[in-house]
Order: C-alpha cells, then structure tokens, then sequence
C-alpha cells in the first residue's frame, strides 16, 4: 500500500499539457456506406481531433447519411481551430455518401479548404474472383 504524504511534505507539482498550435493541417474523411471518420491532422500526420457518426450517438443505418457526416466534419473543425487551424489540405477516401457534405461542413465551419484530393484505393485488377456458381 502507499503511504500518505508526510505532513509538511510539498504536493508533486505537474506541468500542464500545452496544445500544439498548427495553422495548417490535413483533413482524412473516411466516407464508408456504414460510417464517417473524420480526422485532422498536422501536416506530418499527428492527429489534432477526431470524430465519426457512431461517436456522436448516431445508430444504424443513420450513420451513414449525409447529415452525420456533416456534423461530425463541424465538431472535428471546432476542436482543431482550438489548435490554431486556418487552412486544410482535404484527403476523401470511400464511396459513402457523406463526402461532400463533410467538406462542406469543413468550409462552414471557417476552415479554409486549399485542396481536395480522391485518396480511395483503386484496385489494378483486383483479387480473384470466385469460382462459377453450380447448382
């Protein structure tokens, strides 16, 4: 068991964390036809905040929607400007249907978006496909 401090010792005083100020940044949108994931970045990949649909109390098929990436976009945008982000580089990947608004949201929000890039993987002719069905 630890022992009490002794009566006139002193308290271990700790430093408080300070926040990293970034003025520009990275946004990944993970846009899948279940979810959303967006995350913000610094520009060598050390993420600044996160959100996604499922972490803002959305269910089922309502995380998918437009709207839930929307709002995860906007709550992600607030927490990175508590960072000192200004502007953004945009990385979409996915076919969901939540892309664009997410990137609207990141505007609405008072980031400035400076590009937008497709970053969803291509297959070069892909896996094998199964074998002939019988029946």
């Amino acid at each position: 068991m630890a022992k009490a401090p002794a009566k006139g010792a002193k308290k271990k005083a700790f430093k408080k964390k300070e926040k990293r100020v970034v003025h520009v940044g990275i946004v990944h949108i993970q846009a899948t036809f279940n979810n959303t994931i967006v995350t913000i970045t610094d520009m060598s990949g050390n993420v600044l905040s996160w959100k996604s649909s499922g972490s803002l109390g959305f269910r089922g098929s309502r995380k998918g929607t437009p709207f839930a990436a929307q709002q995860a976009a906007m709550n992600a945008a607030n927490m990175a400007r508590d960072h000192g982000v200004r502007s953004v580089d945009v990385r979409v990947s996915g076919p969901g249907s939540g892309r664009e608004s997410a990137v609207r949201a990141l505007a609405a929000a008072g980031i400035e978006v400076r590009s937008i890039k497709d970053t969803t993987p291509i297959p070069h002719n892909g896996c094998r496909p199964p074998k002939r069905r019988r029946v």
